[in-house]
């Protein structure tokens, strides 16, 4: 890894976006507080832009560092590590139809809207992998965390919004996203990265075909849409995956 040592301003601009992506991310969890869904989405998916453009300014100042690396998992773990673990908390909560923030009980409706805080437990395990993990270059093992959370801050924006949502209002469907989230995270699934070395079709066939589905499903079912794009990015990944394996035997 490069580390600039004599490029003045321009090293320290890829960790202020990571400052913004953190920022929004703050901002977000402050609207997940107040289950004001759309704002929460809104600063989530500003945070992951900001997440994008950190990387990209890094590679093209050449000015990556070890710092920036530490401080992008930080600043990731708030906005896609906490936020979305919050956000299926009340969710869980509110399909309980209890208050565990202002009546808290020990019972079982009570403590299970603690389930969805291992959404973060399993986004911190993922963030401190990815750091150690070499075989991370290219590619990714397990859910990205971004990918998690825009899952994840979908799914109210579906059952408010959406007609097609009363299975996700179940509690019990959101303790198992929780759970699965948790796992998907740290899987031993080798998932595809939307970077491009080139745009030939033979080396991006998966990538093509993701941005296409997205631009078609994401109108057609709105914010059901994104959730429908992350699964099918598993999907393809298992996919291509296995095609992979086929063709190197």
């Amino acid at each position: 890894m490069y580390i600039c040592k004599n490029c003045s301003m321009k090293k320290y601009i890829p960790n202020i976006i990571t400052l913004f992506n953190l920022f929004s991310g703050l901002i977000a969890l402050l609207f997940v507080f107040q289950q004001k869904w759309m704002y929460a989405a809104l600063f989530v998916a500003l945070g992951i832009l900001f997440d994008f453009f950190d990387g990209l300014a890094a590679r093209v100042l050449n000015v990556s560092s070890a710092v920036g690396l530490q401080l992008d998992s930080l600043a990731d773990m708030v906005t896609s590590g906490i936020v979305p673990a919050f956000t299926m908390f009340f969710l869980i909560q509110n399909g309980f139809q209890t208050d565990v923030m202002h009546d808290f009980k020990w019972d079982f409706r009570h403590l299970a809207a603690f389930a969805g805080l291992f959404v973060a437990m399993g986004s911190a395990l993922r963030l401190a992998k990815f750091n150690v993990d070499e075989r991370q270059t290219s590619s990714f093992i397990g859910l990205p965390t971004p990918a998690n959370t825009l899952f994840i801050m979908s799914i109210p924006l579906v059952i408010q919004y959406q007609n097609m949502a009363e299975w996700l209002q179940s509690p019990y469907t959101l303790i198992f996203i929780s759970f699965l989230s948790a796992y998907l995270l740290n899987a031993e699934i080798a998932l595809f990265s939307l970077k491009f070395k080139d745009f030939s079709w033979k080396n991006n066939r998966e990538k093509y075909i993701l941005i296409v589905s997205a631009l078609i499903l994401i109108p057609l079912f709105q914010f059901f849409g994104i959730m429908l794009v992350i699964l099918l990015y598993i999907l393809l990944s298992l996919i291509f995956n296995r095609l992979k394996k086929k063709d190197e035997n």
